[in-house]
């Protein structure tokens, strides 16, 4: 019975008997296996075969570019499974990336990447956020109002109509998602003239009364795609509302904004492993390695990091725009024609708080959805709008969304410019002149910041997801002899995914995961080529002794 007993408390030891990485910063020194044992003040999660308890590699150097999500991803995941030998580089004095939450009035203004308004239980968001210690669940999302659009004049539309022709486009848009698949048929047209074609075949079954509204509430609808891609809608490849995959388990609501979702990853990584206001300069990789390393990156105040790996997650406006003086070596020409492959668009968001709100929000949400034809005669940055609405939840605040050219020329203007813009758009489309001025407006600036360059990216030529494939690929690549040094990671690597918080999440654990398996097959960091010679010449001298 005692021996029963014990082997029972041996079984319930053997998850926390569990294996370790040997820190160190000799990349000089060959990489040697040590004998750990069980430790249970160090319960660190490690990638070597839980069968074998009684082995632990050295850790490799990793240094991350971006503390964004793909960047907090992968330092976290490195961090749990056991490689704490960790630098995180960030330009800015805060972490989040094109998560940028901040409060406004009764709301949490989401200026760079937003919620969505269901929950789920199934979301890797979601599940971040609800799994912590205590649970931070998500919240319910506004119900579904009543009067959702309203007409060039005053007052709303018919219920009826306007929720019938809203689920006709839905409908449309699972049609031209069905038609437009990953390696579907592409004999139907571009998407946008198969979306229309399709919307003035549905319009025919609408009484003449109805049809005005139906079809500004439709067009409106389709030329919000724009702000999917933060371009043209014509620039959309007919690809790319089929390849876009959702994420399993629906939409997702962070509660008190979607910064929210960084504390648990925060949370993960080693004290001190986030170097904040430190903008690269140069990575030196491949034939410009200095000795004894396999990459340095070096920063704009002259500091140099040296790594292993480097896991680069700046934005792809960044890495079009600096990747000639970014890298040394310069990159291949595989990873340039890759970024030709994908668009990077302009899309910013305008929060408008009032003193006193215009309209009536118990009695639905004011929204307007502008179709192509309606700004189209306007010069100025307006003419960029697609959407202006109520926020959801709130008594005071409106946010106007503005894409393309015009949300470049927008960020040069002041606020005074700004508002009247929106007042005046807002006054021709009520109807109503005496609707006030915002009392305050808050606006992002993503184009012209150099540390971002555009909003995110999206499928320019309809690569079936290749485009994002080789720009995911490692360098040196897979038939290379020599171990990777920079992995490629952001929502813009991800196949069906891109453009997403989801997707720069997913592409941090992947390049982290890769880190863990070369460490794995190579029992430890690899060897920098002239250490790796000098390790084959002496295992000669001793072979010949």
């Amino acid at each position: 019975m005692k021996i029963l007993s014990s082997l029972c408390r041996i079984i319930k030891q053997w998850p926390k008997t569990l294996i370790r990485w040997k820190t160190t910063k000799d990349y000089k020194s060959p990489a040697a296996v040590f004998d750990c044992g069980p430790n249970l003040e160090d319960r660190a999660l490690c990638a070597v075969d839980p069968c074998d308890a009684s082995k632990c590699y050295a850790e490799p150097r990793v240094v991350i570019i971006g503390a964004g999500m793909a960047g907090l991803s992968a330092a976290a995941r490195l961090s749990q499974r056991g490689i704490n030998n960790i630098v995180v580089l960030e330009a800015y004095e805060r972490p989040g990336g094109r998560i940028h939450s901040c409060w406004l009035g009764d709301i949490v203004a989401e200026l760079g990447s937003h919620w969505k308004p269901d929950n789920t239980y199934t979301h890797p968001i979601y599940t971040m956020s609800a799994t912590e210690d205590p649970p931070r669940p998500g919240v319910p999302g506004a119900e579904h109002p009543r009067g959702l659009f309203n007409r060039i004049v005053t007052g709303k539309m018919p219920f009826p109509p306007t929720i019938s022709a809203y689920h006709k486009f839905r409908q449309i848009e699972q049609e031209a998602a069905q038609i437009y698949c990953l390696g579907g048929n592409k004999q139907a047209g571009s998407l946008i003239n198969f979306m229309s074609l399709r919307i003035q075949q549905e319009l025919h079954e609408y009484p003449d009364d109805q049809q005005h509204d139906a079809a500004r509430i439709m067009f409106g609808l389709s030329h919000m795609l724009s702000a999917r891609c933060g371009d043209d809608t014509a620039m959309l490849c007919a690809d790319h509302i089929g390849c876009f995959m959702n994420m399993p388990g629906g939409e997702v609501r962070v509660p008190l904004g979607l910064v929210g979702i960084l504390a648990p990853l925060l949370r993960q990584i080693p004290e001190g492993a986030i170097r904040y206001c430190k903008p690269v300069n140069c990575i030196y990789w491949g034939t410009s390695q200095k000795e004894g390393y396999r990459a340095t990156v070096c920063t704009t105040d002259g500091d140099e990091f040296p790594a292993d790996y480097v896991i680069i997650t700046v934005s792809l406006g960044v890495l079009c725009a600096n990747a000639v003086k970014l890298f040394c070596p310069a990159l291949p020409a595989s990873k340039i024609d890759a970024m030709r492959c994908l668009g990077f668009g302009y899309c910013n968001k305008i929060y408008m708080e009032y003193c006193r709100p215009f309209w009536f929000w118990h009695k639905g949400n004011l929204n307007f959805k502008f179709s192509c034809n309606e700004l189209c005669d306007r010069s100025d940055w307006t003419r960029g709008l697609t959407s202006i609405e109520v926020v959801p939840n709130s008594k005071h605040c409106m946010c106007a969304w503005v894409v393309g050219q015009e949300a470049m020329l927008m960020e040069g203007l002041c606020d005074k410019d700004i508002a009247e813009g929106l007042t005046e758009i807002l006054r021709v489309s009520t109807g109503n002149d005496s609707i006030p001025y915002p009392m305050t407006i808050l606006r992002s600036h993503w184009t012209s910041d150099p540390f971002f360059c555009g909003a995110y990216s999206y499928d320019y030529y309809g690569s079936d997801g290749q485009a994002q494939r080789c720009l995911a690929c490692p360098l040196p690549g897979p038939s290379e002899p020599i171990p990777p040094i920079l992995l490629f990671a952001g929502e813009a690597t991800v196949p069906g995914h891109y453009a997403t918080v989801s997707g720069a999440r997913l592409s941090g654990v992947r390049e982290a995961e890769r880190i863990v398996h070369l460490t794995v097959r190579y029992k430890g960091p690899p060897l920098p080529a002239a250490a790796e010679k000098k390790k084959e010449k002496k295992k000669k001298v001793q072979k010949a002794q």
